[in-house]
């Protein structure tokens, strides 16, 4: 039965950092059931000086195929009621609202009020994380307020659902964070390298995605550091953009004698040179501090990259160790022989592993998940 549904969370033409993009594909994902989807969208999202990167805006096109309304000011509670009001005047039959940081449970907590008052719409949250991985004042108040209106949770990890446990106990599941199916087909090693003009004949390993201080980048040129000291080091491609203060990792870099070893490419990589990047890796490397899950690693999955993550959250569940990856401890002597361990293997090791493995993170397994508990809010 044809449904509508109404997600709340960032799309174009806001960056996301991976939650746009999965906001539009688990639109699409709804449209192929034969579902109503409209996506609410931010005006505003961060006021710019709670913003680390360089803009919170891209340069793609707008999809032709979903109807988008930016209309949602996080910082503005007039907005918020106006917002709310509009979104509850469209009936929906289901929301999916997406929360990631405690900074917006004021906002989303308002609009989910207002629309309660149709006594018509289920509300389903998708949280990527509960308790947030940079603390600040007024986490835990702004998060008791956002949970309160939702009908139902699903995270993508255990981690993040032990943590639902400290504030909810409405229904809720653990579920996989399904592929990033959309960045196209695996292209050649050879081909990406020669689109991004990298050399065809080293060893290149991948740190891809925002640069955050709980990622853990600094181990990682650690460990590298200790490889070229065996004279075993590959060549580092570091993809994504600082996220925080850029001098620290610089002034490490010259510390370490290891400029040499690495290729920076530090600004934000849009959608349409995602694929390029992981493609011209030998393996994508995650040395995390600390986790909930990961987008890199579905992203993995989908070019059928091997993995190398650290043994913190869901990471190595989502990691089958010597099978599609290698599980470190966050150490960096620790990284360095993971690394060592990779190459020892080798890409094919991996490849049958990886090609079984990724079966399970589909898109339907999430929406159906969605449905369940749809459901389970109803008894």
């Amino acid at each position: 039965m044809k449904k509508k549904i109404i997600i709340i969370g960032s799309a174009w033409p806001l960056r996301g950092g991976g939650i746009a993009t999965f906001n539009e594909r688990l639109a699409r994902e709804f449209m192929q059931g034969g579902h109503e989807v409209i996506i609410y969208s931010f005006s505003l999202q961060y006021p710019s000086f709670l913003f680390p990167g360089k803009s919170q805006y891209g340069n793609e096109a707008k999809p032709t195929d979903l109807t988008i309304r930016s209309v949602i000011n996080s910082i503005n509670p007039f907005n918020w009621v106006r917002s709310g009001n509009k979104i509850r005047r469209e009936n929906a039959d289901l929301v999916v609202v997406r929360y990631w940081l405690p900074f917006m449970g004021p906002c989303l907590g308002t609009i989910l009020r207002i629309i309660r008052r149709n006594r018509r719409t289920t509300i389903v949250c998708i949280a990527d994380n509960v308790i947030p991985h940079e603390k600040r004042a007024g986490d835990t108040a702004f998060t008791r307020f956002f949970v309160q209106p939702v009908d139902a949770f699903i995270t993508m990890s255990e981690k993040v659902l032990n943590d639902l446990k400290q504030f909810t106990q409405k229904p809720a599941i653990a579920t996989v964070h399904p592929l990033y199916d959309n960045f196209g087909a695996p292209i050649t090693k050879a081909a990406a390298r020669k689109i991004l003009d990298l050399p065809t004949d080293k060893n290149i390993i991948l740190f891809f995605g925002f640069i955050r201080q709980y990622k853990g980048l600094d181990l990682l040129l650690k460990a590298l550091a200790i490889l070229k000291e065996k004279q075993l080091a590959p060549t580092l491609l570091i993809a994504g953009e600082f996220y925080e203060n850029e001098q620290q990792y610089q002034q490490l870099i010259d510390q370490l004698n290891i400029r040499d070893l690495l290729i920076l490419r530090t600004d934000f990589i849009p959608d349409n040179e995602v694929r390029n990047y992981l493609c011209a890796a030998d393996f994508v490397i995650q040395p995390y501090r600390h986790a909930t899950q990961s987008g890199i690693t579905p992203l993995s999955y989908h070019f059928e990259k091997p993995m190398l993550v650290t043994n913190v959250g869901a990471l190595p569940a989502m990691v089958p160790h010597e099978q599609v990856g290698i599980v470190t401890e966050p150490h960096p002597e620790a990284i360095a022989n993971g690394i060592q361990q990779l190459y020892k293997l080798g890409e094919d090791h991996f490849l049958f592993h990886l090609r079984n493995e990724k079966k399970k993170y589909n898109w339907q397994g999430l929406t159906d998940s969605i449905w369940q508990l749809v459901e389970k809010s109803k008894v």
